[in-house]
């Protein structure tokens, strides 16, 4: 369940790490307050996810990849895709200095279900409106090195759980004007060096302990849940949002938070974990 929670919403624009958090806050689930558990089962569902989303862009990974070693060994960014991998290694910097530098402060502090709640409702609607109101004159070859800036420093802003990664990237290219398609196409390649890079500072600060004993079969059913549950999400969004807007994920964030509040206010769960 965890690893179809995961794969779903790492790509959908309604935040992992919110629901992540408020499964098994909901459902009691003694993982949440593990938190040696939580953070290795955490690492074994975004290395699920990792792979799902490297099978479906293996070749751009392998495109973008070549076309950065040309850049640099020529010195210059002389085409289309070599701008574009310049655009995904800038735009991986300001996740990576934000989360590196708050890493504490967001697991310990900005995880309670009531705050997710708000984050889920303020983003989504920011990210239906900007929607509505922008133009669509801006395509993936259009997209250059300021952009990728741009682009990662909103990603940065989703590591509070409940803004959601995709969804604040995707609200920032439509900002500048570029295409729903290519808003998600980019938000997703741009995931997967920040999820690269997640998966092994964390793994290896737990590779030590290893997985719990007994836990193998879960992690193993989590990894492969995410990693398929992530490809196929990742094939319906670049499809669906060709032709539709995001009005479909505001109505998912809004029913998830409203579930929140009233189990929060009928006092079946905490507000806080």
């Amino acid at each position: 369940m965890l690893g179809i929670t995961q794969g779903v919403t790492e790509f959908a624009p309604v935040s992992s790490s919110g629901h992540l958090i408020i499964v098994p806050w909901l459902f009691d689930w003694p993982i949440l307050t593990d938190p040696s558990l939580n953070k290795t089962f955490d690492v074994a569902l975004h290395l699920g996810t990792l792979v799902g989303a490297l099978v479906y862009f293996r070749h751009d990974v392998v495109r973008y990849a070549a076309a950065w070693f040309r850049s640099i060994t020529a010195r210059r960014i002389g085409t289309t895709d070599e701008r574009l991998a310049w655009a995904l290694v800038v735009g991986t910097i300001p996740a990576v200095i934000v989360g590196a530098t708050l890493e504490s402060l967001i697991e310990d502090e900005l995880g309670q279900p009531w705050l997710i709640a708000v984050m889920l409702v303020v983003f989504g609607a920011v990210l239906y409106v900007v929607d509505r109101i922008a133009s669509s004159r801006r395509h993936l070859d259009d997209l250059g090195v300021r952009d990728g800036v741009v682009l990662g420093v909103a990603q940065a802003l989703a590591l509070q759980p409940g803004v959601s990664r995709s969804g604040v990237t995707m609200t920032a290219a439509r900002v500048l004007t570029f295409d729903r398609e290519t808003a998600a196409r980019f938000s997703f390649l741009l995931s997967l060096p920040v999820i690269a890079g997640a998966v092994l500072y964390k793994g290896l600060g737990l590779a030590a302990d290893g997985i719990p004993a007994g836990m193998g079969g879960p992690f193993l059913a989590g990894i492969a849940a995410s990693a398929v549950s992530g490809f196929l999400v990742i094939a319906f969004l670049l499809r669906y949002l060709r032709v539709h807007d995001f009005a479909l994920f505001l109505w998912i964030r809004v029913a998830v938070a409203a579930l929140i509040f009233v189990v929060i206010a009928t006092g079946a769960r905490p507000a806080t974990i």
